[in-house]
């Protein structure tokens, strides 16, 4: 059997650091039936019945079982347009600023395909989300990381970028609550993005994905809020974290009109919108009570409380997250990322993300989801305790 090359794209795509992560843990598994992963950015509770109902009862719309159109059903870009104005009091047009995706990642992956080319340069948090660099690898780009760093609240700095990467910039990705260090944004950051996205023609993408998850009793921050946001970018928004529906790929693009513009032309060749019955429950959550939300984000809130009085208890000296359902925490000296989150999976049987798989600037850290209840986070730290790599720490 002949076997066909890949094409210079796929080439360049970046290795999988969570594959072989995937690997690890499966091994583990086999041997033991007691792994606690925290490792993983999965949401762990069901979607709310309602919105579960609301797609059960649109199924036997026979309208569905026909193509959507290409760009999706206007009563959900509608939704998405109250949803801006209700919790930001923000003003979207429906019709020409917001693109409805198969899930956020798809959409993450298709811009770098709009308003890339081979030479031009993106801006890319590090740490950051992998699937920025993928569509980056596919048009021939390159991707210039900004360190996100603890003494600057994990923003950028700016000031580092030099000119001759400003004139061959054209995206800039942000991304708060932000994945993986758990911080925030503030007007001041989205304020000064905006400036420098009109002085050097640079497209910003804040990636919203973890929007309504903030703690402390702080709303984070929309992109969009900012004046002048519209005129320079736009925002992932998605339905995965929010209402519980990862494995319902609902995602949107929202802001500026020729971004829009171009989403909508690459998915005209791409796939024909949802099924209707997902947008007409999506359309749903977003419209209807927000009580699932808060009770989402209060559990959300327990449980980052429960980990790190643990964390500091064994002598982990760690910061809460401002937001998103994911905590960074340092690792002990003597060790990298990679070395640790081995240790912790072999000796303790605990499963954590190594800080390098997000980026060179995200050695040093490991990254563990809330999304495991209090009970098991709480036993996942005596377990790390049991190591005694923090036990001359403890007073």
């Amino acid at each position: 059997m002949k076997t066909f090359p890949q094409s210079n794209a796929l080439q360049r795509l970046p290795e999988q650091f969570f594959s072989k992560l995937v690997k690890k843990v499966q091994n583990v598994k086999e041997q033991h039936d007691d792994v606690i992963n925290l490792g993983q950015g999965n949401p762990d509770q069901p979607t709310p019945r309602p919105i579960v109902q609301t797609l059960q009862e649109a199924a036997d719309n026979p309208l569905y079982h026909k193509y959507p159109p290409f760009d999706g059903y206007a009563f959900l870009k509608e939704a998405v347009a109250d949803y801006y104005k209700r919790e930001y009091n923000v003003e979207i047009d429906p019709i020409t600023e917001v693109a409805v995706l198969a899930g956020t990642k798809t959409g993450l992956v298709e811009i770098s395909q709009c308003l890339l080319n081979k030479g031009d340069t993106a801006l890319v948090p590090d740490p950051g989300y992998p699937d920025y660099w993928s569509g980056i690898a596919l048009t021939g780009a390159t991707m210039h990381e900004m360190p996100l760093r603890a003494e600057l609240g994990f923003h950028p700095n700016f000031a580092e970028i030099e000119d001759p990467t400003w004139e061959k910039a054209k995206l800039m990705f942000l991304n708060y609550p932000n994945n993986p260090t758990g911080a925030v944004a503030t007007p001041e950051l989205f304020e000064e993005a905006i400036q420098l996205g009109n002085k050097h023609d640079v497209c910003v993408v804040h990636d919203f994905a973890y929007g309504s998850i903030g703690f402390d009793g702080q709303k984070p921050l929309s992109f969009l809020q900012m004046p002048g946001a519209k005129d320079v970018g736009v925002e992932m928004l998605t339905l995965s974290k929010t209402y519980n529906m990862a494995g319902w790929r609902v995602g949107f693009v929202v802001g500026n009109h020729s971004v829009i513009e171009a989403v909508e032309l690459i998915q005209d060749h791409y796939y024909c919108s949802l099924f209707g019955g997902i947008q007409e429950a999506a359309a749903f959550a977003l419209t209807s009570d927000q009580s699932s939300v808060e009770q989402l984000v209060g559990m959300y809130e327990k449980r980052r409380k429960a980990l790190v009085e643990a964390a500091r208890r064994i002598g982990w000296q760690v910061e809460a997250p401002k937001g998103s359902f994911f905590a960074w925490f340092p690792v002990p000296v003597g060790y990298t990322s990679e070395s640790f989150a081995d240790l912790l999976l072999e000796e303790a049987r605990v499963v954590v993300a190594p800080g390098i798989g997000f980026g060179k600037h995200g050695e040093g850290y490991i990254r563990i989801g809330l999304l495991s209840d209090e009970s098991l986070l709480r036993e996942a730290m005596e377990r790390i305790d049991a190591l005694h790599v923090f036990s001359h720490l403890v007073k």
